[in-house]
């Protein structure tokens, strides 16, 4: 038999004086509580109830025993009652990890909204170009671009469908002129990812849709992605980014677009936790923030602000 269930039925037989109050506060039998006091007794190898027709007391081992039960129980409960509460109210602390450009330009301007609503939970957030194992790490949830490997089981929920753009300040185009086409991007300054893939060219499509590498002149090479930025804000040189780093600069003007009419690459954002079953409120809440800040999944809502 269960034996927690065999501690409360037992504890229970105790406060009620009697298996059969005992039985009524349940709502159980006086079969299945005798059961449940007879297997208690027989796994612990000593009697814990004395038994008479008139009355019932403790043993000496049963005494021990009641005063240790009744604190784990007491424990349970207040531990359930604890989980219970945190699955109701937001509350505690959200652990969130984010690609670190979404996290820094993005994320962060969303979360002191969030926080005003939800004054009880304690935002941890990573941000990272690390990509990390949420369960693992113990993160409740997680910002990726897809390119990103994450666990299958997880759920995924696309946030948009950010295009990689090409863009300089004013000042540079005014003082280098503007690429008027592909091939003209090597003959610029460039604001370069140290990561291989793009350390010596730049991926651009042709005329039929077909991706050709474009060999770049860096300028600055970083693993940074903002530090990029900066420099391109000050004019040194073009830089390669997604629109949920560029989006901004470029709306307020900071930036300019270079090549508008060629597709240099996009990237899904989406948003990731473990289960969509049984998510405390902390978690459910949060999702669904964010979620309502999205509507449009298949478009590109850095680039349309």
């Amino acid at each position: 038999m269960d034996r927690l269930q065999s501690m409360r039925v037992f504890a229970k037989v105790v406060e009620q004086g009697s298996f059969a109050g005992a039985a009524k506060a349940l709502d159980i039998s006086n079969a299945v509580v005798t059961r449940h006091v007879a297997d208690l007794e027989e796994h612990l190898g000593t009697r814990l109830l004395n038994r008479t027709t008139r009355r019932l007391s403790l043993t000496e081992t049963g005494h021990a025993y009641l005063e240790r039960v009744t604190q784990i129980l007491q424990e349970i409960d207040d531990a359930e009652a604890i989980a219970s509460s945190h699955a109701k109210k937001p509350s505690g602390t959200l652990r969130i990890y984010s690609l670190l450009g979404f996290g820094q330009l993005q994320l962060a301007q969303l979360l002191p909204a969030y926080a005003a609503q939800y004054p009880d939970v304690t935002l941890d957030v990573t941000v990272s170009d690390r990509t990390v194992d949420l369960v693992e790490d113990r993160f409740d949830v997680g910002f990726f671009v897809d390119f990103q490997k994450f666990d299958a089981s997880m759920v995924a929920r696309q946030l948009g469908v950010s295009e990689i753009l090409l863009c300089a300040s004013p000042q540079y185009v005014k003082t280098h002129g503007a690429p008027r086409t592909r091939e003209d991007i090597s003959k610029h300054a460039c604001l370069n990812f140290s990561f291989e893939q793009v350390r010596h060219s730049w991926p651009a499509k042709d005329e039929n849709g077909e991706t050709t590498q474009i060999p770049v002149s860096n300028k600055v090479i970083s693993n940074n992605g903002d530090l990029l930025r900066q420099c391109a804000l000050a004019g040194m040189g073009i830089v390669l980014r997604p629109s949920f780093a560029l989006g901004d600069d470029l709306a307020a003007g900071r930036l300019v677009r270079l090549l508008p009419g060629h597709e240099l690459g996009r990237l899904s954002v989406v948003m990731v936790y473990p289960s969509r079953r049984l998510l405390s409120a902390k978690v459910r809440t949060f999702v669904d923030f964010i979620a309502k800040q999205y509507p449009r999944p298949d478009s590109d809502p850095w680039l349309e602000k």
